[in-house]
């Protein structure tokens, strides 16, 4: 049971513009989030996680000293703040800039404008990343699910990790692309109950490790959950008639994860 509630929440906020900035501060305010410090460019925010750790990191994409890539990127490298939660509010559309931001793990991306509606969803889906509930299965004992996650990114392979753990999921195995989990997988391919997978991979991608595990080794009952950025329908189509489970965009919130979760592995 979740006892956290929104105006609970500590948040860093960096973003440069006086305007934006207000704006920002009010939509948070009418959530009844007070506990937020204000600051204007990457340095500041470093300096001042220095001594205080927040439950949600939230910036613009472009500060005057460097990128929120970089900023989180910088940030995450400590394992002081891997796990803490970051956003990114910015007008900011190229798909190239965004994709970086798109696999580091981030709650949500916001545009600028944002909907109030869509804040306050990104502020929910960071309490279920502060504060997680274990899954709950009638097929499975939590415990002994085995789960491997397929992705080129480390940042989005501890994030798709430790969302599972938040589940109670911890036999997880791990891969850096299509060809590593088609081996680990062959060698194993009874033991794991759930695959995750990323699309655009090196070596070998989503899309081509699950054909081979579809019809090279003939394991058609495997769930497996495609998680990316892809945005091309005819990429994703092809990825559907090879075989995938189901798929969730990146960013993703927790509970999406859950309820796809439950819905696959209690219908196997």
């Amino acid at each position: 049971m979740t006892y956290l509630s929104i105006s609970d929440l500590s948040i860093v906020l960096i973003e440069p513009s006086v305007t934006q900035l207000k704006i920002i501060l009010n939509h948070l305010h009418e959530e009844g989030v007070v506990n937020i410090q204000g600051v204007s460019s990457g340095e500041q925010a470093i300096a001042l996680l220095e001594n205080y750790q927040p439950d949600l990191i939230i910036s613009s994409m472009y500060l005057p000293d460097m990128t929120a890539t970089e900023l989180f990127s910088s940030i995450k490298s400590s394992p002081r703040f891997e796990n803490t939660v970051c956003m990114l509010i910015s007008s900011e559309t190229n798909l190239t800039a965004l994709e970086p931001i798109r696999q580091s793990g981030v709650v949500a991306i916001l545009p600028k404008p944002f909907s109030h509606s869509d804040l306050k969803r990104a502020l929910r889906a960071t309490i279920e990343l502060v504060e997680p509930e274990e899954i709950h299965l009638d097929s499975y004992d939590i415990e002994n699910i085995r789960v491997l996650v397929v992705d080129d990114s480390i940042m989005s392979l501890k994030h798709i990790t430790r969302i599972l753990n938040n589940m109670g999921i911890n036999n997880v195995s791990t891969a850096r692309n299509g060809k590593e989990a088609l081996q680990i997988f062959s060698d194993n391919n009874e033991s794991f109950d759930l695959i995750v997978t990323d699309y655009n991979m090196p070596e070998m991608d989503g899309e081509a490790l699950i054909k081979s595990i579809r019809d090279t080794l003939d394991n058609r009952f495997v769930p497996i959950l495609m998680v990316t950025s892809e945005a091309n329908e005819k990429r994703l189509s092809r990825v559907q008639q090879a075989g995938v489970s189901a798929i969730c965009d990146k960013p993703f919130e927790a509970m999406n994860i859950r309820e796809m979760l439950f819905r696959l592995l209690e219908q196997h």
